[in-house]
């Protein structure tokens, strides 16, 4: 290549780069509707090919029928949850005089014991630090559920009837050859639908166990913290810790050591166990996922991007580790 055509190459490959930083920089705030059209799309497809090579429908209805399709399944019963939830908080009834009755008495007693102040000034403003952290991030989140989805929809409509033209396209600017081509569109695809499919299927298991256990327990509105209990079971490490060991606190401050005894030993004999298990048979079955790459792909995810960084951590993990696998394959493995 001449030094002229040098030039222009990389002048060009330049300007790529930086417009196409403008472009995501200015628009990373659209970023969770654009994933979720991807994992929308990535689940519906073979209905698209169905509907139009086998039924001769033409690419305007059926991209139709499958966003009301995604409105009916998806949407609906997501907004219904949201708004049922914040009718819950708004009932939840607690005797909160108890509760601070009992908590002031422990830290007294902590104080006498061990001199260590549990209510001094850097504890209450390293807890109301947290706390305020986690209630933005949970506005954030609500707040811009219908942006995302009205993005996420219009997206999806438009890879739906463009679906041929736009996954031939992308697969002629994958720089592998064409077995890595085909893999790394496997693991794109098994890695997407195993998780879209997974994590709700988790997350719905984990929820009518944990309202079962927080019911026979008595703990207030059981059906709230078992929600909230479904919801927790996308946080790595953590999971569902973050909602019943703080129930069990409770049920033991308020003086029902009984039923905390017993929903402790229930969640961890019963909840963790399901956590555990079925998460990681899940992940084998659908992906064979190794399950470190599940929980620390969860962690970069989330940090990345927000909710949608459950299904596409583990994706970017998974990638880095078969791009890696490629290179080791194409260039330092011995061959004769």
């Amino acid at each position: 290549m001449k030094m002229k055509e040098k030039y222009f190459s990389y002048s060009l490959i330049a300007l790529i780069i930086f417009l196409g930083w403008l472009i995501v920089s200015g628009l990373w705030s659209f970023v969770n509707g654009l994933l979720g059209a991807f994992t929308l799309y990535v689940l519906v497809r073979g209905q698209m090919t169905r509907l139009t090579e086998r039924r001769k429908m033409k690419n305007v209805t059926a991209a139709i029928l499958i966003i009301l399709e995604v409105f009916v399944c998806l949407l609906v019963p997501v907004y219904f949850i949201v708004w049922l939830l914040i009718g819950r908080i708004q009932d939840i009834n607690v005797d909160i005089s108890q509760l601070i009755a009992t908590v002031q008495h422990l830290v007294s007693l902590v104080r006498e014991k061990t001199g260590y102040d549990v209510l001094s000034a850097g504890n209450i403003e390293t807890a109301t630090g947290y706390v305020t952290k986690s209630v933005q991030f949970i506005i954030s989140q609500v707040g811009g559920l219908a942006v995302t989805s009205a993005v996420m929809i219009f997206l999806l409509y438009f890879m739906l009837i463009n679906s041929r033209d736009m996954e031939e396209y992308v697969y002629s600017m994958l720089p592998f050859n064409e077995n890595n081509k085909h893999a790394v569109m496997d693991e794109i695809h098994s890695m997407v639908r195993s998780n879209a499919i997974g994590i709700p299927l988790l997350a719905v298991i984990q929820g009518v166990t944990a309202i079962t256990g927080y019911w026979v327990a008595d703990v207030p509105s059981p059906f709230l913290f078992g929600i909230l209990t479904a919801v927790a079971t996308i946080v790595p490490i953590l999971g569902t810790g973050l909602v019943w060991v703080p129930l069990v606190v409770y049920l033991a401050l308020t003086g029902n050591w009984i039923a905390a005894a017993g929903l402790a030993v229930y969640c961890i004999i019963i909840l963790v166990n399901i956590d555990n298990v079925i998460r990681f048979v899940l992940q084998k079955q659908l992906a064979d996922t190794h399950p470190l790459i599940t929980v620390f792909g969860v962690i970069l995810g989330l940090k990345l991007f927000g909710f949608w960084g459950i299904i596409f951590g583990p994706l970017l993990m998974s990638m880095f580790f078969l791009l890696v696998n490629i290179f080791k394959k194409k260039y330092l493995d011995d061959k004769e």
